[in-house]
């Protein structure tokens, strides 16, 4: 069952507004479904408009947010918590601790770090929670296409690409979460 799911994404809004709007519904799906939200911590971005649309529906929202990025990312100080975070690593083990899943929205080099690093722990059976991949507009295709390569190419294990599930919307997530 999940009750939390950490949420990794974009500090930007990016120049597609369906990232937005997918921040937005996702906000509100899990709100909706009584499922919390962990996630960066700030208040600008794909991360803001998460965190806001699932306060805005009575969720439960979580930010961990190393002490670094406080001031350059606002720190967002109208969460359910807001944990400060020594640094980074300290940050993502305390994301991980945290949360039953995660989930992944367009995003840059964290997103992918952050989403790299539960696959990571996955493959080495350090957890066994979703890792579920939303691939707003296409976003991810030429990554997903990479990561088949690596397969093809003998460096991934199909077992581990395989534990990257991968849903084209929001309203798909919602359908894999309620069958989940």
């Amino acid at each position: 069952m999940i009750r939390n799911a950490a949420v990794f994404c974009a500090s930007s809004f990016g120049v597609n507004p369906a990232y937005r709007e997918a921040a937005i519904e996702l906000g509100r799906v899990l709100a909706q479904q009584k499922i919390g939200i962990i996630y960066g911590g700030a208040n600008v971005g794909l991360m803001q408009a998460v965190a806001e649309s699932s306060l805005l529906h009575g969720g439960r929202v979580v930010g961990v947010i190393p002490e670094v990025l406080v001031d350059l990312e606002i720190a967002h100080r109208g969460l359910t918590e807001l944990h400060i975070a020594t640094n980074m690593h300290t940050r993502k083990a305390m994301m991980g601790e945290m949360a039953d899943a995660f989930l992944v929205l367009p995003g840059g080099f964290g997103t992918l770090e952050e989403m790299f690093e539960v696959l990571t722990w996955q493959s080495l059976r350090l957890h066994q929670k979703p890792t579920i991949l939303i691939n707003i507009d296409g976003f991810y295709d030429k990554l997903l296409a990479f990561l088949d390569h690596c397969v093809e190419q003998g460096v991934l294990k199909p077992y581990a690409r395989e534990n990257l599930r991968v849903v084209a919307d929001v309203g798909e997530l919602c359908n894999l979460l309620l069958t989940a």
